[in-house]
C-alpha cells in the first residue's frame, strides 16, 4: 500500500507544479496563525463557517503539514487529498455568493489561484511527487 501511495516518476514538470502548490499551501497555513483576524478565525467567521477558532486552527495546521510534505515530496499523494478538501470546502463557501451578487467572470477572476491549487493538488494526486522527491527515493530504496 505505501508503495502504491509513493510511487512516482522522474518528471522535472511535476517539481515545478509540486514546489508551486507546497510552498503557497505552507505559506497559506503560516498566514492562518500570523493574522489570525484576516486570514484564519477571523475569515472563516466572516463568511460563517462553524467553530471558527477550531477551523482557523485546523485548516491552519493541516495546510502548514501538507504544504511542508509536499514540497519536500514526501507521501505527497497522501497530501494532496486534504488540501484537495480545503479547496473544495473553500469554493463552497465562499464563491457561491460572489457568483450570485456579482456574476460568473467576477467569481472566476476571484478565484484564479483557488482552481491553481486545487488543479495543482489533483495533478500531485495522479502523478505523485515526481523528480527529486522523497517520495522517489523512497520507492528506490524499496526497490533494491
Amino acid at each position: 500500500m505505501l508503495k502504491k501511495i509513493t510511487q512516482t516518476d522522474m518528471a522535472k514538470t511535476t517539481l515545478i507544479i509540486r514546489l508551486m502548490v507546497g510552498a503557497v499551501f505552507l505559506s497559506e497555513g503560516i498566514q492562518k496563525f500570523m493574522f489570525p483576524a484576516i486570514r484564519g478565525a477571523g475569515k472563516f467567521e466572516k463568511i460563517g463557517l462553524p467553530a471558527p477558532d477550531f477551523l482557523g486552527s485546523f485548516v491552519g495546521t493541516t495546510e502548514i503539514l501538507c504544504g511542508a510534505l509536499i514540497l519536500t515530496g514526501a507521501l505527497t499523494r497522501l497530501a494532496a487529498v486534504p488540501l484537495i478538501i480545503i479547496m473544495l470546502v473553500a469554493f463552497a463557501a465562499t464563491k457561491g455568493e460572489v457568483l450570485a451578487q456579482d456574476g460568473f467572470w467576477v467569481m472566476m477572476h476571484g478565484s484564479r489561484t483557488d482552481w491553481a491549487m486545487l488543479l495543482g493538488s489533483v495533478f500531485l494526486l495522479i502523478k505523485g511527487g515526481g523528480y527529486g522527491s522523497a517520495d522517489k527515493y523512497f520507492t528506490q530504496y524499496n526497490n533494491t
